[in-house]
């Protein structure tokens, strides 16, 4: 009784006309411009740029090229780590329906707040498609959506404990390292169950099974985007993209594609690492869109 009480009443169903064996609306135009492994994007006035309302919001573009990208106009976005709601705006501004989920209620609240600002489409279709905020743990929505009515997963999960520790600034030179973020603990909570609170092992563990759970969910062929990045721990590189890969093959995903989102023209003024020892790349100047599809 529960799980039904739970199910959304929400469509999936496309409302373009386009050819049934396309990924998605695309002219081959705009298909070529994807193909690229290195993309780049621009914040907008929308955006969050206020690490003090959320410490990592991605860009209303990099969600929109995914969901453009991997459907079609009509179908169904799940966001399972949903933050401030950047997906399920990008799926509004696209006339995609779309369901995110928070454990924080002050996170559901953000993007319901968000959502309120962003007019519905002119396009009488596309005003159609509803975008549900929801608090839950990503591992309780196979009560909320029906097997194979998914069309993509777009989502930044917590990357591991990355956040869980006070933070330093060395990207910023000189006195602009202490500035207001200085030695702040940026960690969403310290909820036993927030992925933000775990070392790699127990993080990609928790990932393999949150993410078994949503493969039921997802249409055959039906793509997932998961943004990562890497993070530096005691002089060591801890490579979290390796882990979500290897978590997301062993619950039943096939990886497809690795994409470079190139931050080099949104990162602040940069300060020196290493010198003249020790070569280390700049961690904030990019990350990884993991690209992977469910099997037929």
């Amino acid at each position: 009784m529960e799980a039904q009480s739970k199910k959304l009443m929400i469509s999936g169903q496309r409302t373009c006309h386009c050819d049934p064996s396309h990924l998605n609306c695309q002219t081959p135009k705009e298909w070529i411009k994807c193909q690229l492994g290195v993309w780049q994007f621009s914040y907008e006035k929308r955006d969050i740029r206020d690490k003090q309302r959320h410490p990592a919001a991605f860009p209303i573009a990099l969600a929109r090229r995914c969901i453009e990208l991997f459907t079609h106009r009509g179908e169904l976005v799940l966001d399972p780590f949903m933050g401030s709601g950047t997906t399920l705006i990008a799926a509004r501004d696209v006339g995609r329906n779309a369901v995110g989920f928070d454990i924080h209620p002050d996170y559901v609240a953000l993007a319901e707040e968000r959502l309120s600002c962003v007019p519905v489409p002119g396009d009488p279709l596309a005003a159609q498609a509803r975008q549900l905020a929801l608090q839950d743990d990503a591992r309780n929505i196979p009560l909320y959506l029906d097997p194979e009515s998914v069309a993509c997963i777009v989502t930044s999960p917590p990357y591991a404990n990355l956040l869980n520790r006070a933070r330093l600034n060395k990207s910023r030179r000189g006195q602009a390292r202490k500035n207001d973020q200085y030695h702040r603990v940026e960690q969403y909570s310290q909820l036993p169950e927030d992925l933000g609170t775990l070392e790699l092992g127990a993080y990609a563990e928790a990932m393999r099974e949150i993410f078994a759970g949503l493969l039921p969910l997802l249409k055959k062929r039906a793509h997932c985007v998961v943004n990562v990045t890497d993070m530096w721990w005691e002089n060591q590189r801890i490579t979290i993209h390796l882990a979500v890969i290897e978590a997301l093959r062993l619950a039943g995903y096939e990886l497809r594609n690795i994409i470079i989102w190139d931050r080099t023209n949104i990162v602040n003024r940069v300060g020196i690492f290493g010198w003249p020892s020790n070569y280390i790349t700049m961690g904030t100047t990019f990350e990884y869109l993991l690209d992977f599809w469910k099997p037929e």
